[in-house]
């Protein structure tokens, strides 16, 4: 019997990260292909289409990329839960804030599966496109992909589909996770879910949990006969930015007749003028929250779902050539896959200390910012040699300069070499037996 041969080697970070899914592959190519479709959603190219992927990872075409996310045999449900039991694994309890959102990709045409003229929350308008529920995790300021569901218009339901709306879907998120084990210290969301009633607010009311959602300002609240809504005074905070920057706003309480465990608040930059673009309601229920803790995690919602939509550009979220919604998941879940892969480099997440890149931290591009951002920038530099051999290497067939090749060779092997093993945690054995 012939032993199947090694998937081939690409770099070290990425090879050690797939690895936690290789048993999901039945033949290597699916492994490699698996592999190079990570490496092309973190590279920098602009539009990640598998033809241009292809030629960064010295594949001749891309008939093998374009096969396993279209008929090649693997679960996505199983790599989805690999996926996120390894979250779990890195989180071992702790909580997290959970963020539910949906996000949106025009598409022209009618051909591709659920494409309806709707609201793009990308584009603030309503255009042609296909729109999925999303729900990400926050833990100590770094993002990470959780889950998503592809939202299906009435009018392009297909046969077997249901039609949930998009706070019933986000739902189904939160208790999916939850019966996964895990654990949220708030669920933020905006005015969509929090205007849901009992689609959504009553579900985080049934599971106990705390939450903040933006409302409407004309959102309303029974009163019993005799009392009124009181507006408490401002309180000025200081809003906190993810790069630690901060501006003054303001914020107070509105208690609808007496103050109940749903409360409300508004908040503006503006106390006299009240901009619509710069103010905001707001509903807690979070025992004893403070005016500066309702004013800063409603603001956490703002900048990661800014963040999250940078960071989906930036692997090709949008990118996929299909119209069968089945490919497209698979592509949507590799983007997953790709943004875990660089959270996980995060000094938050990462699962044990590691070494200091030192070496690396030498080279004049090398970013020293914290950020999910300055994690890839970090992240596509230690890839750059792998990945411009690749586009050289054609070259080198008409042109054959051995004293090129072997140096390109030698370089890939000492960054190979260098680059600390942050995932070594995978590779031990009472891991594997304890994640069976």
């Amino acid at each position: 019997m012939v032993e199947p041969r090694s998937p081939m080697k690409t770099i070290k970070f990425v090879d050690e990260y797939c690895q936690w899914y290789k048993k999901l592959f039945s033949d290597v190519r699916s492994f490699e292909a698996f592999k190079y479709l990570h490496i092309g959603c973190i590279s920098e190219l602009k539009r990640k289409t598998l033809p241009e992927i292809a030629k960064i990872v010295g594949l001749d075409n891309q008939q093998g990329l374009h096969h396993f996310l279209t008929k090649s045999p693997w679960d996505i449900e199983k790599l989805r839960t690999l996926r996120l039991e390894l979250i779990l694994e890195i989180l071992k309890g702790r909580p997290i804030i959970l963020i539910i959102d949906e996000t949106g990709d025009k598409k022209k045409g009618n051909t591709t599966d659920y494409v309806k003229r709707q609201y793009i929350g990308n584009l603030g308008k309503v255009e042609n496109g296909v729109v999925a529920v999303t729900a990400y995790g926050v833990f100590c300021g770094m993002t990470f992909p959780l889950l998503f569901e592809v939202y299906k218009p009435r009018e392009k339901l297909k046969p077997g589909d249901k039609y949930l709306t998009k706070p019933q879907i986000g739902a189904i998120l939160i208790r999916k996770l939850q019966s996964m084990g895990f654990k949220f210290n708030l669920v933020l969301t905006d005015s969509l879910y929090g205007e849901s009633g009992t689609n959504f607010i009553s579900v985080l009311d049934e599971l106990e949990l705390n939450y903040l959602v933006a409302i409407r300002s004309n959102h309303s609240v029974d009163l019993l006969k005799g009392q009124y809504t009181q507006y408490l005074k401002w309180q000025r905070f200081k809003r906190v930015f993810s790069d630690l920057s901060s501006e003054n706003r303001f914020i107070r309480e509105i208690i609808h007749g007496k103050r109940e465990e749903h409360r409300y608040w508004q908040i503006t930059t503006d106390t006299e003028n009240l901009p619509g673009n710069s103010t905001w309601y707001v509903m807690s229920k979070y025992p004893d929250i403070t005016h500066r803790e309702v004013g800063n995690f409603y603001g956490l919602r703002t900048w990661v779902e800014y963040g999250l939509k940078q960071s989906k550009n930036e692997l090709g979220w949008a990118d996929y050539r299909f119209t069968r919604y089945e490919d497209i998941e698979r592509w949507w879940e590799i983007v997953c896959s790709a943004y875990l892969m660089v959270s996980l480099h995060s000094e938050q997440m990462r699962p044990s200390p590691g070494e200091t890149q030192s070496q690396f931290a030498s080279h004049p591009w090398w970013d020293n910012g914290k950020g999910w951002k300055n994690i890839l920038n970090n992240l596509r530099l230690i890839a750059q040699p792998f990945i411009l051999f690749n586009l050289i290497y054609p070259w080198l067939t008409v042109f054959p300069i051995s004293q090129l090749s072997s140096g390109f060779s030698k370089l890939q092997s000492i960054i190979y070499n260098l680059t600390s093993s942050i995932f070594i945690f995978l590779t031990h054995p009472d891991f594997y037996f304890s994640s069976a």
